[in-house]
């Protein structure tokens, strides 16, 4: 059942996943058609811009040079300036002239050589004077009106020219290319931005799927190994109560004594799994109560190497203690602070696969109160290392087959000493054991 689940799964997100990348491929596809259609759009737009432009511009170029012609006629001045009009600026002409003109005929010239050749602009005319060196007169007319209203001609450009000449400004002559283009960016950035939008929801999507069915297959795995676990010392303590029923076992006592030890040990064993257990059940609890009270660690240490000294005989093992830490008082839980160097020291004698040999060390750093608990074990793979915290996560053993336990006692480990806002970290080589280094917050006590 559980591998075709995990079947299961995994089609239906490769299965999105083939859905997800179609969509984003033709939205890629049609946002690369739109923009080519709106670049091809944008092209032809500026190039029918450009063409009016030429248009407007050469009907302004023969409506002044038909103004300059009659200001001539009419001054009764011989001259014949050749190539008189020069366009300055897109929307900017100047016209040179031998002789200063009045601005009433000036304007009155321009209104109706503008008007013949349909140029329904607003323009702008100024006269320079060479002799004052500057702009003597300017008018804005209108063409909606019918009047003629003067404005500040600030923007009238006096230019470097000898003699006079007078200049016509188009205010409301400006490119519009950049409107199409500002069209096509927001014609594709809004897909573009929504499909992106989907893609990351659909990614992180993904990515919580797989994380909760690892999570389960963690959750799966403990729960047999907890039965497991459970159920061997209830076998075996049933198994033992059974035999010491017998009313002839009291003619046995050595083998009465060894009865009742294994009863007792594996009591001892099954409360020890119970516990962790209940540990997982009190991080589980939003309102976790830490106490904050001087607990001396040294101490602590001390009464966990008396808890492990059993086990430690048993199999041929040691325990150096290196408690150079002064002081080595810190605020908080003295249970909970129990249970991490407890988990520490558990975890360093199971993951032996000889003789243990196990060193606790503390010291001081700054405000911090460091404990290290090292074994020569098997250590631990890198890869692992960045699981090695997680709820249920076991680390695999190789060929360590005798280790026990449900994946809880690290998890536990980090989360007290986050809420003693302390913290954990480990070095590890696999074959030459791992150091787990706690830190907590020094406190100095009276």
């Amino acid at each position: 059942m559980p591998s075709t689940r995990r079947r299961t799964l995994g089609s239906l997100v490769l299965l999105a996943t083939l859905s997800v990348v179609g969509v984003v491929l033709t939205q890629i596809l049609w946002l690369d058609r739109a923009f080519r259609i709106q670049r091809d759009e944008v092209e032809l737009q500026r190039q029918q811009q450009q063409q009016l432009d030429k248009q407007f511009n050469d009907r302004v170029v023969i409506a002044l040079t038909d103004v300059t012609e009659q200001i001539l006629s009419i001054n009764k001045d011989p001259s014949d300036l050749f190539d008189a009009v020069k366009q300055e600026r897109p929307n900017y002409f100047a016209v040179a002239i031998n002789d200063t003109v009045h601005p009433y005929l000036l304007e009155a010239l321009l209104k109706k050589e503008f008007q013949r050749r349909s140029i329904q602009e607003d323009f702008e005319y100024g006269i320079y004077d060479c002799f004052t060196d500057s702009i003597v007169y300017g008018n804005y007319v209108a063409r909606d009106t019918l009047g003629s209203d003067s404005l500040p001609h600030s923007r009238l450009l006096k230019l470097d020219k000898d003699g006079h000449y007078f200049g016509v400004y188009f205010p409301n002559r400006h490119s519009a290319l950049w409107e199409p283009a500002a069209a096509s960016l927001s014609t594709w950035f809004y897909p573009a931005t929504v499909v992106l939008i989907v893609f990351i929801f659909f990614m992180y999507s993904v990515w919580v799927i797989l994380r909760q069915k690892r999570l389960g297959e963690m959750k799966t795995d403990f729960i047999g190994n907890m039965t497991h676990e459970l159920k061997t010392p209830i076998s075996t303590i049933a198994l033992s109560s059974q035999v010491l029923s017998d009313p002839a076992i009291a003619q046995e006592p050595e083998r009465l004594q060894n009865y009742a030890r294994i009863i007792r040990m594996e009591n001892e064993r099954l409360r020890t799994q119970v516990e962790r257990v209940l540990q997982l059940a009190t991080l589980e609890k939003e309102n976790l109560h830490i106490a904050r009270e001087p607990v001396d660690m040294h101490r602590v240490i001390q009464q966990a190497e008396g808890s492990f000294l059993l086990m430690l005989q048993e199999r041929q093992g040691t325990m150096a203690l290196q408690l150079e830490a002064s002081p080595s008082t810190v605020m908080g839980d003295p249970l909970h602070l129990q249970n991490v160097i407890f988990n520490l020291l558990d975890n360093a004698l199971k993951y032996s696969d000889g003789p243990p040999r196990i060193t606790v060390r503390s010291r001081n750093e700054g405000q911090q109160l460091l404990i290290d608990v090292s074994d020569q074990g098997i250590g631990i793979k890198r890869e692992h290392q960045k699981h090695l915290f997680e709820r249920f996560f076991r680390v695999p053993t190789g060929n360590v087959h005798n280790v026990k336990g449900f994946g809880l006692g690290l998890h536990y480990v980090r989360e007290i000493l986050r809420a003693h806002n302390g913290s954990i970290s480990v070095h590890s080589e696999p074959g030459k054991g791992s150091t787990f280094t706690v830190k907590l917050p020094q406190q100095q006590t009276a």
